[in-house]
């Protein structure tokens, strides 16, 4: 298997299209300290952090290197702040990708407002302006660099194998999740199962992780995809939209009337290729349905080929052959008379979720990225391999939780009353209009995008009000 990883003018360059060797298979029945499902951000992540934490760690990915994961794409300046400290920052920027200069938000009315985010005044505040690239390029990065260090670090990484079972034991108070249990290949019934055990288990495998509906469906009968609080979302690639060239500059979340209650997005990636997207509420599209409305897919159609503010960027773009494609987004908006914890219950005795297994993607923006790897790194806090050597408590599995929403629970309330407020045509063309006019506005908006950490004062009630309501 050819070596991905090599120097120029003393920079480490990666090819991200070719396979990533990643050493041998273990045998079934071995033990570790820390197994992590999905090798995404989050979980490459999580367990690269407990791999430097001094544990022994198994990490299971899915798929193959390298895959594709359908996204917006955009990569905040808090997702950047863990790339650099896990070295991967060196090799996204040796990489094509775009620099997001400014964030354009459109009203159904026309009304647009640009927040520029300007490298220097960011820098001087402690914040850092975002990325854009595909999440074959980023992910293929986070995985390849998080898996060395697992293996530097005494732990094993395998591809290709589908967690079929999470494995617990114990009744009542005494229930723990002790490992998984799966097949390469995925199939139930064709070739050999293969156990693993260990003190900790990882869910970080994305909307339907098998962890996480361990966890909540299974263990404590709680729900696990509430439609209000999910996104369905769908994404295409088109080349040569106008106004979107270069390396660096705007991306653009538009609140039209043919898209609302949902929003539609244009995320260059890079020179010349763009990611355009609708995303919208399970919910809502629910009642499309009902309507006998058009699906994602029909509409985003529509917008490019007839709406008048886009028709014209479109004329001569052209769709990237095979790159339409559907999933869905598990916001972090908090639930009413939630049962447990909030957002939802995402950990327990002898397991841990994050990023969207963990359903936190921010509600107003849709980036994930950051929380995903903000949740694994607080994994790595809260499990300690000496202590916890009899296995994850549930009174550490109960910390994780609280702290978790300690952390978010304020970004994410209010990032839910946005979206809830640009949802209505009204609302979202005053908001969108006194954005043009108060700059306080524009750089809240911009800072949930492209903030490296979450500010109090952004979320202080009294804050919101005098900024947004007051003249």
């Amino acid at each position: 298997m050819p070596d991905v990883t090599r120097r120029f003018c003393g920079a480490a360059v990666v090819d991200y299209t070719q396979p990533i060797d990643t050493g041998e298979i273990p045998e079934s029945g071995s033990h570790f300290d820390v197994i992590v499902v999905g090798g995404g951000p989050g979980g490459s992540a999580a367990a690269a952090y407990n791999a430097m934490n001094g544990c022994k760690v198994l990490l299971i990915e899915k798929e193959v290197w390298p895959r594709d994961k359908i996204c917006g794409d955009a990569v905040g300046g808090k997702s950047l702040s863990h790339a650099k400290e896990l070295g991967v920052l060196e090799l996204v920027d040796n990489s094509p990708h775009y620099v997001v200069d400014s964030i354009v938000f459109g009203s159904a009315n026309g009304s647009e407002v640009r927040v520029m985010l300007p490298k220097e005044a960011y820098e001087a505040k402690g914040l850092q302006s975002g990325y854009a690239l595909p999440r074959k390029q980023f992910d293929f990065f986070m995985f390849h660099r998080c898996q060395e260090i697992v293996r530097e670090n005494g732990g094993v990484v395998i591809q290709g194998f589908t967690v079929l079972d999470v494995i617990h034991e114990g009744t009542g108070d005494d229930e723990k999740i002790t490992g998984v249990s799966g097949k390469f290949g995925g199939k139930r019934g064709a070739g050999d199962d293969f156990e693993f055990s260990a003190n900790l288990t990882i869910g970080a495998g994305g909307y339907n992780c098998p962890v996480s509906r361990k966890i909540t469906i299974d263990m404590h009968g709680e729900d696990h995809n509430d439609p209000n609080h999910f996104c369905g979302g769908y994404r295409e690639y088109w080349e040569n939209v106008g106004g979107l060239e270069g390396n660096d500059g705007p991306i653009e979340i538009h609140f039209i009337d043919e898209v609302l209650p949902g929003y539609f997005w244009l995320f260059p990636v890079r020179d010349g290729l763009v990611n355009v997207g609708i995303g919208m509420l399970i919910s809502e599209q629910r009642k499309l349905k009902a309507n006998r409305k058009k699906s994602l897919k029909k509409v985003q159609e529509w917008v490019i080929k007839e709406h008048p503010r886009f028709k014209e960027r479109f004329a001569s773009a052209n769709m990237v052959e095979g790159s339409g494609k559907g999933w869905q987004l598990p916001f972090g908006s908090p639930r009413k008379k939630a049962p447990s914890f909030q957002p939802r219950r995402n950990a327990m005795a002898g397991a841990m979720t994050v990023g969207d297994a963990a359903s936190l993607v921010d509600p107003f923006s849709g980036e994930g990225v950051g929380n995903a790897l903000l949740s694994a790194k607080l994994t790595s806090e809260h499990f300690n391999k000496d202590s916890h050597s009899q296995g994850f408590p549930a009174d550490a599995a109960i910390a994780y939780m609280e702290n978790l929403w300690d952390i978010l629970g304020k970004e994410l309330t209010n990032s839910t009353k946005l979206q809830k407020l640009m949802k209505w045509k009204r609302l979202s063309n005053w908001f969108v209009k006194r954005a043009s006019k108060k700059p306080e506005i524009g750089e809240m908006m911009s800072e949930m995008i492209a903030s490296k950490d979450t500010q109090e004062m952004l979320w202080n009630p009294w804050f919101l009000f005098k900024t947004i309501v007051l003249p």
